[in-house]
């Protein structure tokens, strides 16, 4: 398992815990379309293989800045290509990374701009670096967050707060992030992987199939009204029962003993 590809590599540091680096530090690991299709094959992988967790983290400076933004030559600009076959492209993979069953922890090694930001806003779980940036600058160069960052922020933080780090281009440091409530914590660097790794461990102790519904049940709580998604929380619940993790759960109350998914 795992593969070293030209803009990602993927590795399982441990039983159930795939871990995919984007290796571009040369290039800050902008969203290369390489880069774009090395992360879908490694959440492929992840699924295939049955990974309980998914870190994401970058090699160098960089968590990730965002778009190559090369591509926006103006040369060769097309405004509906670069939607098409670029933007929707990016968006489609957050998309992928938000609704994959499994947990998925960003390990902010450094800058998380733009793209990146919003790549980190996807995930389920914000560990940063002690100096890690993470911004949506997009205002400084004439555009707009269009892979889902607006929207998360305005979600997760609430229209005010949103409103000023996108319309101020603000640095959100590890400080910000605590504050703003994206934050699950902040370590030296040296101490980055270990703390994704740590945290892997604790959610490899509960139920996959209950993190997977919870993780529906959260996601469609954002979408839809309180009643529709109560009762969409209702039916996960009823997915559950009967299922071999509800079995194990519950024979392991009884016995009072720790459970033990598969």
């Amino acid at each position: 398992m795992g593969f070293e590809g030209n803009a990602v590599s993927l590795c399982w540091p441990s039983p159930g815990v795939a871990m995919a680096t984007m290796t571009r530090a040369g290039e800050m690991n902008t969203l290369h379309l390489d880069l774009i299709d090395e992360m879908g094959r490694a959440i492929d992988e992840a699924q295939e293989n049955k990974a309980r967790a998914l870190i994401l983290t970058g090699n160098g400076r960089a968590f990730c800045c965002g778009a190559h933004l090369k591509y926006f030559d103006k040369g060769t600009l097309d405004r509906f290509d670069i939607r098409d076959n670029y933007l929707n492209r990016i968006a489609l993979l957050f998309d992928r990374i938000e609704a994959i069953s499994i947990p998925v922890i960003a390990a902010v090694n450094g800058y998380a701009m733009g793209g990146g930001c919003e790549m980190a806003l996807a995930c389920d779980f914000r560990i940063m670096a002690q100096g890690a940036i993470m911004a949506l600058p997009e205002v400084k160069l004439g555009a707009t967050p269009g892979a889902g960052g607006v929207q998360k922020l305005a979600k997760y933080c609430g229209r005010g707060k949103a409103t000023e780090v996108i319309l101020l281009a603000q640095d959100i440091d590890c400080d910000y992030a605590r504050e703003l409530g994206l934050l699950y914590t902040s370590v030296p660097p040296e101490g980055l992987l270990e703390a994704a790794l740590d945290l892997a461990a604790q959610l490899m102790k509960f139920s996959p199939m209950a993190i997977g519904q919870c993780k529906a049940s959260i996601h469609i709580a954002e979408d839809c009204d309180l009643r529709t998604a109560r009762r969409y929380g209702l039916e996960a619940l009823s997915n559950l029962i009967g299922s071999s993790d509800w079995e194990e759960g519950m024979t392991a109350f009884h016995e009072k003993r720790e459970p033990e998914f598969g």
